[in-house]
């Protein structure tokens, strides 16, 4: 995965900068921002190459997991995305974006 790019978001006028290396950790967002944040973050890996991006939302109540999901779900870009696999993986989303052209058909795999 390459490094380099960042992307800025963060709560109220803080700035947060994360390099786009397909990690993007949700915790200190508020979850009323986690929408704009995991939309822009996913746009960067995209136009950096960066496909296979692990976003973790943590366990809690799913408040977070639910927002990410449903924004995964609306997006053409999301080949598929699943909760990661193993000891306490439901606590992370592994996100597969397409390679080429956004298309209207990407498959999910939710759990």
């Amino acid at each position: 995965m390459r490094e380099g790019r960042s992307v800025a978001e963060g709560p109220g006028d803080d700035v947060v900068q994360h390099p786009i290396d397909g990690l993007l950790d949700l915790h200190q967002f508020r979850p009323e921002d986690a929408r704009d944040v995991v939309g822009d973050y996913l746009d960067a890996c995209r136009d950096a190459g960066v496909l296979d991006v692990r976003i973790v939302h943590g366990k809690g109540k799913g408040v977070l997991r639910r927002i990410v999901h449903s924004l995964l779900d609306q997006r053409a870009d999301v080949e598929w995305f699943r909760l990661q696999a193993g000891g306490g993986g439901w606590g992370a989303t592994i996100v597969r974006l397409t390679g080429g052209p956004a298309t209207a058909t990407a498959r999910r795999e939710t759990r």
